[in-house]
């Protein structure tokens, strides 16, 4: 069995605050961090003890298109809690060869894999 596991996942975003609200949804808890000098950020903590944070894209920086993925006791309602985002949902909730699962896009055009526990 492999003995390296997943702690920290960040994004960076144009606008925070509008990302934590659209991860929020999904059942994430942010808190506002600042480590020393560094920008604020948002950060949640995961089951199992990873970490995901939202920080700021800095000066100049662009943000990168990335695929993540969260598992979610329930598919359908993480998706009905994104009814109100317009074009979030890639992929209705179906069952696939990982379980129920859906894909829908963040505010950023970042691939969220949703798979039901």
């Amino acid at each position: 069995m492999n003995k390296v596991s997943l702690h920290l996942i960040v994004l960076r975003s144009p606008d925070i605050a509008r990302s934590a609200a659209f991860y929020a949804r999904l059942g994430l808890q942010f808190n506002l961090h600042r480590h020393g000098s560094g920008p604020e950020h948002f950060s949640s903590e995961l089951a199992g003890g990873g970490v995901f944070e939202l920080y700021p894209i800095e000066s100049g920086g662009t943000a990168v298109a990335t695929r993540i993925g969260f598992r979610v006791p329930s598919v359908d309602e993480a998706v009905q809690a994104l009814a109100d985002y317009p074009g979030a949902v890639v992929s209705m909730p179906g069952e696939s060869e990982w379980g129920r699962r859906a894909v829908v896009l963040d505010p950023d055009g970042n691939k969220v894999e949703l798979a039901q526990l």
